[in-house]
């Protein structure tokens, strides 16, 4: 079993954090985004120009807690499918991470 990033009891609803994960013997950012009981995961890069898109550690949300937004451009994305509604990578979608929940925790990967 993969180990856990976190307990989903630990994200606010909606909310978000970053983690470190390791792919392909690479390091990668990624980010975690709680909605209701689900999570989703998504490489925290935005599409745009690939810049991180947390404006403090693991905080990815807009302040009305709807979308994910980029610090950097003000683009705005879905939680549920990472999708751009607003900014200058309007149509362009976040590159997605699988995650999977188990017995309350956050894995990477799918279950």
């Amino acid at each position: 079993m993969n180990e856990a990033l976190c307990r989903l009891e630990e994200l606010a609803d909606p909310g978000s954090a970053s983690f470190t994960v390791e792919q392909d013997g690479t390091r990668l950012s990624i980010m975690v985004v709680r909605q209701d009981d689900e999570v989703f995961g998504y490489v925290n890069s935005c599409p745009h120009v690939g810049v991180m898109l947390d404006f403090e550690p693991g905080r990815f949300l807009d302040s009305e807690r709807r979308f994910i937004l980029c610090s950097s451009h003000g683009a705005l994305f879905r939680i549920r499918d990472g999708f751009c509604v607003s900014g200058p990578c309007a149509g362009k979608s976040l590159t997605p991470y699988p995650l999977s929940l188990k017995d309350g925790f956050v894995l990477p990967g799918r279950g």
